[in-house]
């Protein structure tokens, strides 16, 4: 499993992984600019990261974090998420059209709920494959 992984991951980093990790940086460079949207550029980069090497790694809901990821998560959206879900679902489109995108397409799609709310998740290492199996 954890070759079929590693192919995927370097498949998925020259399709579409490195054009979406950049811009996560570019939300990260803005974010840390502001100054008060630092933790925000944090996130940014942590998903950053999970957008370059998705497979074998998921994102979960971190115990413990409350009101103040929530109300994270509504100005994330409003200023950040929002184009970084929308380029998800532009890159997925020309890769459903491939049949070897297909897979890619779907990861894209997945990605999508992290890139609206990066805050309260946490990245970690899964033993299943890819859709689940």
């Amino acid at each position: 499993m954890k070759v079929f992984n590693l192919l995927l991951n370097i498949l998925w980093l020259v399709f579409c992984g490195l054009w979406m990790a950049i811009g996560y940086l570019i939300a990260a460079v803005i974010c840390f600019i502001l100054i008060v949207t630092i933790p925000f550029g944090i996130a940014s980069l942590r998903i950053a990261g999970f957008v370059l090497w998705p497979f074998g790694r998921t994102a979960v809901e971190r115990p413990g974090a409350g009101a103040g990821s929530f109300i994270g998560n509504v100005i994330w959206v409003v200023f950040a998420g929002w184009w970084l879900a929308l380029g998800h679902l532009i890159t997925s489109i020309p890769l459903f059209l491939s049949i070897i995108g297909i897979p890619f397409g779907w990861a894209n799609l997945k990605l999508i709920p992290v890139s609206l709310m990066p805050l309260g998740r946490e990245i970690v290492a899964t033993d299943q494959g890819f859709g689940g199996r």
